[in-house]
């Protein structure tokens, strides 16, 4: 490996964002992703610098938006990005990492046994398979879809009153206004987008935030009966 991609110290803002504990499970998550994370193809080593900046604090500052003590779910969690960053600097939320694919199951239950994380848990599967077994008080998803589809994946997760955070980037408005016949069929209470992490990550992160209605899970319902 060379310099260039070699895993960095954490900045100073990482002190602020994760704090005590919280850093040092960073930190090692950190050399996970580096390490165990790259070799199987988990995350490109190209990123390996990048891992802090755009990785870790990226979706640290999104704990900005989940309320305290609730249960999130995070749908095609990945490399753990971003649920098993929030539930490092986030210990009161219970997390749920749900992801179909095996070897990043794998990945991920080593990384939640090496860092000694109780509030969370690890589902192989998809969301469409969950939606009438559990209920979540948040979703969260990064670059796993268009809005759209996402929530047709995560509607039927939340509670009524529950949240969807969607991990966007430019297109937040666009996909937004592409998602307006969705959001109206699932009955959405209120969408907005919302940006967390000022003066600690640049560009700061832009979320889709979807409240769910009453009908979220019992349209569902009335359209497979169908």
């Amino acid at each position: 490996m060379t310099e260039s991609n070699e895993l960095p110290e954490a900045p100073p803002v990482a002190r602020e964002i994760f704090t005590d504990e919280a850093l040092e499970r960073a930190q090692v998550f950190a050399e996970l992703l580096a390490g165990p994370g790259v070799v199987r193809g988990l995350l490109g080593p190209r990123e390996v610098p990048r891992i802090w900046d755009r990785h870790l604090l990226n979706c640290a500052v999104l704990e900005e938006a989940v309320p305290p003590d609730s249960t999130l779910v995070d749908i095609g969690s990945g490399a753990g990005l971003p649920g098993l960053v929030l539930a490092i600097v986030r210990p009161d939320v219970t997390v749920t990492l749900l992801e179909p694919l095996l070897r990043r199951t794998v990945f991920l239950s080593e990384c939640v046994e090496t860092l000694k994380l109780d509030n969370v848990e690890v589902l192989r599967g998809r969301a469409e398979e969950l939606a009438r077994k559990r209920v979540f008080d948040v979703a969260t998803a990064r670059a796993v879809a268009p809005l759209d589809r996402l929530l047709s994946w995560s509607m039927p997760l939340l509670r009524e009153g529950g949240e969807l955070l969607a991990m966007k980037g430019e297109r937040a408005q666009e996909e937004l206004e592409a998602a307006r016949p969705q959001l109206e069929s699932f009955g959405a209470r209120h969408v907005e987008l919302v940006t967390v992490g000022r003066g600690k990550v640049e560009p700061p992160a832009t979320l889709v935030r979807v409240v769910a209605g009453r009908s979220a899970r019992t349209d569902t319902r009335r359209r497979r009966k169908r």
